[in-house]
């Protein structure tokens, strides 16, 4: 299909227009377009699946065409095995996501128009090959989750909101800045203009070197790296990342953390190694150190909590320093667990915010301390709760185990002692997950009921059909990827061997 990932992009978007044309008081017709607009791409992503050739390192699905002449900008969708995972996953929670809004009453011409505009930005940002139409779909993210969480939130709600939008605007402008220094001292040899075209970019700048100054190409890598870690978060800039948790929607929730943490680390793989992969070999132990952070410090403040949402929350800021850890590490094996583990968690991660949301439609309230015994009570509930906590905290045989095995692996190929000290100590976050999982499980679940508290959730019901819907595909996929994860692999492996191997080029 010649327009494949155009249609995956936009249809989304189509069907946000199409809610807003709809008359008022038809909630349950809204829900059924939202429905049909994220099922379609979901199901051109077999398509996608089906026809990627897994054997090349090429970009697939091109389309690509003038956008705006005068500045040589162009429309430039492709996907490569960097990115076709990413996209894959970000139809499927998209859509599962759209059954785990079933229950908003509020607004809900507004919710699934905004839902449906976010999920176009997703999309476009995982596809464009141009760096200012990678930029636009960045910046089409950041409106909708906005007013997602400002007026769909808990009670800090704006808050939390203009938080989350201060911090990734920072961001945004770091990359902006990046995006005009390349785009005025790189020109495309083909044309002779100046240019915003990813390969372009990669091929000139990198191999002829067009910024001289070190001092420049050290600057521009750190105010890329600095734009995405934002979004990862990396600590000291995961601040926004809990009050965004804690206070949006269950269905917000999932895509924040399943798909949104993933573009930090992908704007990485994308445009910050292959533009400045000098900067990046020199930045790689720092980037190593940054992610056993994230992996120690995030279990600790996850240990910490009381919010079983908060929980997860700090569990995605651990989890998120595997993947920076193995980026950091500059191996195949790095790289590859790195991206691996952008696919896991957002499959793990989705499945926790979704259970979190399950019992606070019923209780109103997400205090571990509350709680006990609920295992006698809500015994279905319970089994994807635990299945749940045991994929987060990687027991072999789920997906979590792979990635976080892989990224190990990777980072301790590096070979430098420095290196293979920070790989130890990250180690670390494997008991301190097991310890805050296993912990909150205990007091959640089993034991005798909380006796002060029992009146609170006497009423408590067992999950739902729709509820067991949207987990039940992340459930079974968890379990696929951990115990055959050579499909997955398999497509990104060609790719992020050839990054690798461009990279390692120069090393210093």
């Amino acid at each position: 299909m010649n327009h494949l990932l155009s249609l995956m992009t936009f249809i989304p978007l189509l069907g946000a227009l199409v809610i807003l044309c709809l008359p008022r008081g038809k909630d349950e017709l809204v829900k059924a377009v939202a429905a049909c607009a994220a099922g379609i791409p979901l199901f051109l992503g077999y398509f996608l699946w089906k026809g990627f050739d897994r054997t090349t390192s090429a970009m697939q699905f091109v389309e690509k065409f003038d956008w705006i002449p005068m500045f040589n900008i162009q429309y430039s969708m492709a996907v490569d095995g960097i990115s076709v995972v990413m996209v894959l996953l970000t139809a499927l929670i998209s859509f599962i996501c759209i059954f785990a809004s079933w229950e908003v009453q509020k607004g809900v011409k507004g919710y699934f128009a905004l839902f449906l505009l976010l999920e176009t930005g997703m999309m476009g940002v995982f596809c464009a090959m141009d760096f200012f139409l990678f930029y636009v779909f960045w910046e089409v993210m950041l409106l909708p989750m906005y007013f997602l969480i400002g007026i769909w939130g808990g009670p800090r709600k704006e808050y939390a909101a203009i938080k989350f939008f201060m911090y990734t605007l920072v961001g945004s402008v770091l990359m902006l800045v990046v995006m005009l220094v390349f785009y005025f001292n790189v020109t495309d040899p083909a044309t002779g203009k100046h240019t915003f075209d990813l390969l372009v970019l990669k091929n000139q700048e990198a191999r002829h070197g067009v910024l001289l100054l070190e001092n420049v190409r050290f600057l521009c890598f750190i105010a890329l790296f600095i734009g995405f870690a934002i979004k990862v978060p990396v600590f000291p800039f995961h601040t926004w990342l809990p009050d965004a948790h804690v206070e949006a929607p269950t269905a917000i929730s999932v895509i924040l953390a399943g798909i949104l943490l993933k573009m930090g680390t992908y704007g990485l793989f994308r445009i910050g190694f292959p533009l400045l992969p000098d900067m990046a070999n020199k930045c790689a132990v720092f980037m190593g150190v940054l992610g056993a952070i994230n992996i120690v410090y995030g279990a600790l403040c996850a240990m910490a909590q009381d919010d079983l949402k908060k929980m997860v929350a700090y569990s995605s800021v651990s989890h998120m320093g595997y993947c920076l850890l193995g980026m950091g590490a500059m191996t195949t094996a790095g790289f590859n667990g790195a991206m691996f583990q952008m696919f896991a968690h957002g499959l793990i991660t989705s499945m926790l915010f979704l259970c979190v949301g399950v019992i606070y439609d019923r209780v109103h309230h997400r205090w571990i301390s509350r709680f006990g015994g609920l295992a006698t009570m809500v015994p279905v509930y319970t089994g994807f709760v635990t299945f749940a906590f045991f994929a987060s905290l990687g027991l072999p045989g789920m997906s979590g185990f792979i990635a976080e095995a892989m990224c190990f692996i990777g980072a301790w190929q590096n070979g430098t002692p420095l290196y293979q000290k920070i790989t130890v100590f990250s180690t670390l976050g494997i008991l301190l997950g097991a310890a805050f999982h296993l912990w909150a499980l205990q007091r959640m679940f089993l034991g005798e009921k909380n006796k002060i508290y029992t009146e609170q959730y006497h009423h408590v019901t067992e999950i739902n059909g729709r509820e067991i819907f949207c987990l039940v595909p992340l459930a079974i996929l968890v379990v696929l990827a951990g115990c055959w994860p050579k499909p997955v692999l398999d497509m990104m492996n060609v790719s992020l061997s050839e990054l690798q191997s461009f990279v390692h080029q120069y090393k210093p």
